[in-house]
């Protein structure tokens, strides 16, 4: 995987995993979305789908659902432990209502019968990847998960990291609209992450967050003074939460 410097992100080009036991139908989607100008991997199972993953950033995972091994649900679930930003499209010839809700239960984005009809795959992998971009940094991994399903549930993309070390790596791969910042974390803390995205993604909206708010209210303020956009506090309120987002990336979210 390429090295990146602190203050550069990957390039804007888009990339892609797919995922499908059959030799031909990955090859025939890796041209069609090479074509597109898309960056491109493909893995026939889903061990070596992992593998990639753990060394690879990807925007969209279009996973096969019926595999020899590990089944597209069960790669995704590991995915979304590794890299939560990817957004999945699962294909299937076994689509019924209850594939569908599976999946949807998974995590994953959208269901689509194959044959694959390619200008609504399309369409969607485009939509998908105008949803604006949302990292949570959190060592509440409990926490993270119920906001990822939430945000998700209503049109954003989002990644979740434990620490500071994890919200670095994440805001190589990804151009974020906006960080929600744990104040208090572990290892780091909510300054030091604050100040990482000033310098890696110095136009992204910070919002603090934080359960100690007599504690943390010095850092808190001293983030705000330093541009932060917003403060929420814990137990969140969550239509307020989302009416922050949804004021911080006004501008980002397709018409």
């Amino acid at each position: 995987m390429t090295n990146h410097g602190e203050s550069e992100i990957m390039s804007e080009t888009a990339s892609i995993l797919v995922v499908d036991d059959e030799i031909d139908t990955c090859r025939n989607l890796s041209d069609i979305l090479t074509d597109r100008g898309y960056r491109v991997d493909t893995a026939f199972d889903g061990l070596s789908a992992l593998d990639l993953v753990r060394e690879n950033a990807y925007d969209i995972a279009l996973l096969d659902l019926k595999m020899p091994g590990m089944d597209g649900l069960t790669l995704y679930r590991e995915i979304r432990k590794v890299r939560s930003a990817t957004v999945a499209l699962v294909v299937t010839a076994y689509a019924s209502k209850a594939t569908a809700e599976e999946a949807l239960a998974a995590g994953a984005w959208q269901v689509l019968p194959k044959p694959v009809d390619l200008s609504r795959m399309l369409t969607l992998m485009d939509e998908a990847l105008d949803q604006p971009l949302v990292l949570i940094v959190d060592d509440d991994s409990d926490l993270c998960a119920a906001l990822w399903d939430v945000l998700r549930e209503r049109g954003y993309r989002v990644a979740v990291s434990l620490d500071e070390t994890e919200a670095a790596r994440s805001l190589r791969e990804h151009d974020f609209q906006v960080v929600l910042i744990d104040m208090k974390l572990p290892r780091g803390d909510g300054g030091s992450v604050f100040q990482r995205v000033r310098q890696i993604n110095p136009k992204a909206r910070t919002v603090a967050i934080t359960g100690h708010r007599i504690e943390m209210d010095p850092l808190v303020q001293r983030v705000i003074a330093e541009g932060a956009d917003a403060v929420c506090y814990k137990p969140f309120d969550v239509p307020r939460l989302l009416s922050t987002l949804e004021r911080l990336t006004e501008g980002d979210r397709p018409t």
